[in-house]
């Protein structure tokens, strides 16, 4: 990895979603699915789903700080899912789909705190942000078949009624910062 880029740990419900919003993300150098915040080492998604792992469906991003700065990141996060609901995106209920950010040195758990702020204060959100920020301690790799789910099942019936919307939001609201291959807002 370059020794310039650095990494995001972002839970905001199912990780299909934040995954395939990242992906066109202009900075993003790459993200991947996985599982953090809990306390069973190597976990599956099984015992996540079940929500005896206390660990969260989370997305790994490496970005470039020199073409995305962290709270712009972050920027993007809070707009395509919903902090203000305790542990539950939509349909997807309990801990392991809650919102987080696990914050990987000092100036990241500032950064998080102050967006937290300004969005409260801006009242983006109808109601306050929830969204946990933690220290990163372990992450670890989903299935390979969560891997770029949406890229690959685009079809596939949640993808369409869940994680599109969200995709469709983020190009609407950050037509701006779309990756040069990434297809223009519907």
């Amino acid at each position: 990895m370059n020794q310039n880029y650095q990494i995001a740990t972002l839970a905001g419900g199912c990780f299909w979603c934040l995954e395939a919003v990242f992906d066109e993300l202009n900075g993003v150098i790459s993200v991947e699915s996985g599982y953090a915040g809990g306390h069973v080492a190597n976990p599956s998604y099984r015992a996540v789903c079940n929500g005896d792992t206390g660990h969260a469906e989370v997305i790994q991003v490496t970005f470039d700080p020199a073409l995305l700065e962290f709270r712009d990141l972050l920027r993007v996060f809070f707009t395509i899912h919903d902090p203000t609901t305790l542990n539950r995106q939509g349909g997807d209920v309990g801990t392991q789909y809650r919102s987080a950010i696990f914050y990987h040195d000092d100036e990241q758990k500032r950064a998080a705190e102050e967006i937290i702020a300004e969005i409260n204060a801006e009242k983006m959100w109808p109601n306050p942000i929830v969204t946990e920020v933690s220290k990163m301690d372990k992450f670890y790799v989903a299935e390979d078949y969560h891997q770029e789910y949406y890229a690959n099942n685009p079809f596939q019936p949640y993808c369409m009624a869940v994680v599109a919307p969200k995709v469709t939001k983020f190009r609407k609201h950050f037509t701006e910062r779309l990756k040069k291959q990434a297809a223009p807002p519907p």
